[in-house]
């Protein structure tokens, strides 16, 4: 089956959402996407960050998926075996608290059901949103393997973390344990210290009076949690604190509650903060719950799972903390308790999935012991085995493995992979894939048990102990070791990601391929920016200023879509994001859609006699093509992607269009060289080529109109042009005939009724050897009838300078001279700012001994460069 063959002549308009759909649907059909092991080809595989079934794709999404897509594009151009594997993450926490309030809203309430009958619920949910994110992804291009598509939850990846789990409580690296840990109260779940973001927030330090028993005097305690005091079960003091060496072992009344608590000295205490005098909460603050175990304090937990005080805590019972703390403040305040408040900022933690502040809660959760992984993990990003781009996140990697602590993996919902351990009657722990395989474990020790007997553990697993194994369970390596996939794909080449995940994510899936797989998972990561909108706010739906992607694809087109992500992308860096930016990159597909339409048009002359042969532009544009080819795969290299769709921008809007086809554009009625045209056909191609990974839809649209294709003769499927040398001394004089070129239009546009006049480019000095050529070019993209060489010019005259040489054009008979110098004092003073600015770096000392002699050689030949403008404007002031 053949493609429909194309109109002879493009529309006059591109239609993107017409062409996206017919080109996507051929791709799926005729497969291009799908990936095998094969022994005769390179692999190259990407497995996508997957997205959370939580609702519709982000910005964020769009620029790290539009990088994936670009990537994966040009390797499979290169002839590699490319295997992208889309996917989808069941994210516990975010997709349960956005299920618990859609049930909300239809007045279901989740504690009235089973935990059958709202699994039931989650999974209905995740198929509609399968649906809808898949249809996202295809509608924004991305050619993804879709044969692969896994879900984080699906029988044979649940079944890999299952069994995870069970070998690593085997070998000692899972424990259950009871520590204090955060506690997340609208999500109600434990969270690993790295699901924690701090932000500062501007609070009040309360001070308040304890009575001392059996003395009418007071000490003065500060706080800015006073609601936690019902918790209190000591006051600490530091040793060497004079003001307070008195009152070591005495004891002081807990406001309202009258409890006695003991007054314990401890190194602990900073005696600058606030009174000197620290409340112990053993129950609710992490360094408090350590002093606890120190001096063996009681423990008293006054909060409920949603953080309403509870039974323990004596007053407020059932009301939220911070409603709470309000009451608390004015009885207080009633009783003469509250000293004096004072305006306080505190770094408070808060959920990184519900934004909920957290409440450190003493529970009894599962962890896993990290130390013995962290060694190779940081050996091998350290050395550079693993690249990162941009390699300065590198540091934060090592901070944060430098002081790794256990990782808590357990949480209590009941939507996610459930924690394989069950419990016997007399509350032993055994922990086994499923309940038949801890049955007969129990057995052997229990032989009258009965499955009836065992109780599953009711916690799921974090997320993140799922993803961890993701480039590994996707190929399904870890229930099928050595299968073909995992051997031929894995390591993937790849991963692009989020900064903001490198913890939670990038350095667990390093660890776990070393430990499980004995190398790494990718040889390199790509850190995107956070998407920020031109005021350089983070986009986000509360702030209302992060667009639909599918409301901008609809707009723009999908090609559109994806560079406007990319104009200002650089790996690691935010990306301030406008709309206007999806509307530049429509302009740029309309541009070449007409400069398409302009080279259909043109009839052929196959007498060599009938038309110009333009052999020079076609020199020039092959080396400008290599030049550009060359900058492009060094940008692919280096992973700076943004870079390299910027280098092919400039080629296609600056090189082909404003000067090629305006070198070779036939006149009105005349034909244009055989030659001539299958070269420009040739570039063209090759332009589609190197711009189909950033714009894959407008680039398979036209290539299908250079030529009849079969349908397997896609440009998906085309070769990745080689860049080959290239004459840069060609490139170096067409620079300076474009510059002239350019002064000329500039200056033009500045004289009132200068395009009326016959304008004539006029030397003094003899024309220099590399315009030679180019003169009849300059005449014609400049509009000029002349260019000579002349002892005496004309009165009226417009001074120019190109790489070192003067030029004059002749000016319209009226020139204001006032004008014309005060341009040129206007450039001369540019550029003597611009030398003093080089000079005195260049007589910086630390500069001279530090900077990379490469880079002071640029400076010097930037000031030599200047100089000479310097000169060149002064010699063009004398002139006028």
């Amino acid at each position: 089956m053949s493609v429909p063959p194309p109109p002879k002549q493009l529309p006059s308009h591109y239609d993107p959402t017409a062409t996206a759909q017919k080109w996507y649907a051929h791709w799926l059909r005729q497969g291009f996407f799908r990936a095998q092991p094969n022994a005769q080809k390179e692999p190259y595989t990407i497995v996508m960050p997957p997205p959370n079934i939580t609702g519709r794709l982000h910005m964020g999404h769009v620029l790290n998926l539009t990088l994936q897509d670009v990537l994966i594009r040009r390797a499979r151009m290169q002839g590699k075996e490319s295997c992208w594997v889309p996917g989808l993450d069941h994210a516990s926490i975010a997709t349960e608290a956005k299920l618990v309030a859609m049930l909300r809203e239809q007045g279901i309430d989740k504690k009235d059901l089973t935990r059958e009958e709202f699994l039931a619920h989650a999974w209905q949910w995740k198929d509609k949103y399968t649906h809808i994110i898949t249809a996202q992804l295809q509608k924004l291009g991305l050619s993804c393997d879709w044969e692969r598509l896994r879900f984080t939850m699906e029988p044979n990846l649940s079944s890999s973390v299952q069994d995870l789990f069970v070998r690593l409580y085997d070998q000692g690296y899972i424990y259950q344990g009871v520590r204090m840990i955060n506690w997340d109260p609208v999500a109600r779940t434990a969270l690993s210290d790295d699901e924690v973001v701090y932000k500062p927030l501007e609070t009040q330090l309360y001070h308040i009076a304890y009575s001392l028993v059996d003395s009418d005097q007071q000490v003065v305690i500060a706080t800015t949690r006073p609601e936690t005091l019902l918790g209190d079960t000591a006051i600490c003091v530091h040793p060497d604190d004079s003001r307070y060496q008195h009152l070591h072992g005495k004891q002081a009344w807990v406001p309202m509650v009258h409890r006695a608590i003991p007054i314990i000295p401890d190194t602990y205490v900073d005696p600058a903060f606030g009174t000197g005098c620290l409340k112990v909460t053993p129950a609710h603050d992490g360094h408090d719950y350590a002093l606890g175990q120190k001096h063996n304090l009681a423990v008293i937990d006054i909060f409920n799972e949603d953080a309403t005080l509870s039974q323990a805590a004596g007053h407020f019972v059932g009301e939220d903390r911070f409603v709470a703390r309000e009451k608390m403040v004015q009885q207080l305040r009633a009783q003469g308790r509250l000293v004096h408040t004072a305006t306080h900022t505190s770094h408070v933690g808060f959920s990184e999935r519900t934004h909920a502040i957290i409440e450190p809660r003493i529970s009894r959760q599962w962890f896993v012991r990290m130390q013995a992984w962290v060694q190779p993990a940081l050996e091998h990003v350290l050395s550079g085995t693993i690249q990162f781009h941009p390699p300065k996140l590198k540091n934060r990697y090592r901070t944060w493995l430098e002081n790794i602590q256990d990782w808590c993996i357990s949480r209590q919902l009941w939507w996610g992979q459930r924690i394989p351990a069950f419990y016997l009657p007399d509350g032993t722990v055994v922990v086994a894939q499923d309940r038949a395989a801890a049955l007969a474990k129990a057995q052997k020790q229990y032989p009258d048990l009965t499955a009836a007997d065992i109780t599953q553990d009711p916690d799921v697993l974090d997320t993140w102990f799922s993803s961890w194994l993701w480039p590994i369970s996707v190929f399904d390596g870890w229930q099928d070791p050595h299968n073909a996939a995992i051997n031929y794909f894995y390591p993937t080449d790849v991963l692009v990601t989020a900064p903001e995940i490198i913890f939670f994510w990038v350095a667990r899936m390093i660890m776990a391929g070393y430990a499980f797989r004995q190398t790494y998972p990718f040889k390199h990561v790509y850190f995107t920016g956070i998407v920020r909108d031109h005021l350089g706010r983070k986009m986000s739906k509360s702030l209302g200023n992060s667009p639909d992607p599918i409301d901008l694809i609809d707009q723009y087109g999908a090609d559109a879509t994806r560079v406007g992500m990319l104009f200002s992308a650089p790996a690691g860096q935010d990306l301030l994001f406008d709309s206007q930016h999806c509307a530049q990159g429509r302009n740029f597909g309309q541009k070449l859609w007409h400069a398409f339409r302009l080279v259909q048009s043109w009839s052929i002359a196959d007498n060599p006699d009938e038309a110009v042969d333009h052999r020079l532009a076609r020199q020039w544009f092959t080396a400008r093509l290599h030049q550009a080819l060359a900058e492009v795969d060094a940008h692919f290299e280096s992973f700076r992607i943004s870079e390299a769709l910027l280098t092919i921008y400039k080629l296609i809007w600056d090189a082909f269009c404003a000067y090629y086809l305006e070198m070779v554009k036939p006149a009105y009625g005349q034909p244009v060289a055989r030659a001539t045209y299958e070269a420009t056909i040739h570039f063209l191609a090759t332009i589609l080529k190197m711009l189909h990974p950033f714009m894959p839809f407008i680039t398979e649209e036209l290539w299908h109109h250079l030529a009849e294709r079969s349908a397997s003769g896609c440009i998906l499927v085309a070769p990745w042009p080689q860049a080959a040398t290239y004459d840069s001394q060609l490139l170096w004089a067409a620079q300076g005939a474009f510059a002239l070129i350019t002064q000329i239009r500039n200056r033009s546009t500045q004289q009132p009724g200068a395009h009326r006049q016959e304008r004539v480019l006029y030397s003094t000095q003899p024309i220099p050897a590399w315009l030679q050529p180019w003169t009849t070019y300059v005449k014609k993209l400049a509009h000029i009838t002349q260019i000579t060489v002349a002892d005496t010019l004309p009165a009226q005259k417009i001074p120019l300078d190109v790489q070192g040489h003067p030029f004059f054009l002749s000016a319209p008979h009226v020139l204001d001279h006032a004008q014309e110098r005060k341009h040129l004092a206007q450039q001369l003073a540019y550029y003597e700012g611009f030398l003093a600015t080089i000079t005195k770096k260049l007589n910086n000392p630390r500069f001279q001994q530090q900077a990379p002699q490469a880079v002071v050689a640029l400076e010097q030949k930037k000031q030599a460069d200047v100089m000479h403008k310097i000169a060149c404007l002064q010699q063009q002031l004398d002139h006028c």
